[in-house]
């Protein structure tokens, strides 16, 4: 099964920012590798928190949708709320 969640680039980096996007139902996430520049991204709550509970969301490669870009990636590493069903930051790695 294919996934494919649109993001956009996020230029403001750093805890206040974060929590600003949380408030506002976004997930601030990275996409990162080896040889490539980082990229720091940010979607909705909603986009990924369904398809998170598939066992194929982690094994799989995804798709994410940045600035009319198809970037294939996997996902690294998840922080979740400590009691709300809430994702709190995502770290992709380039596929």
């Amino acid at each position: 099964m294919s996934y494919t969640i649109s993001a956009e680039i996020r230029t403001e980096i750093g805890k206040g920012s974060s929590r600003r996007l949380r408030h506002a139902n976004k997930v601030p996430a990275v996409i990162y590798g080896a040889g490539k520049e980082s990229i720091s991204i940010k979607f909705d709550q909603k986009d990924i928190i369904n398809i998170q509970e598939n066992k194929e969301f982690y094994t799989d490669v995804l798709t994410i949708a940045v600035d009319g870009k198809d970037v294939n990636v996997r996902v690294q590493a998840m922080q979740r709320h400590a009691f709300k069903p809430l994702i709190e930051h995502v770290d992709f790695k380039f596929a």
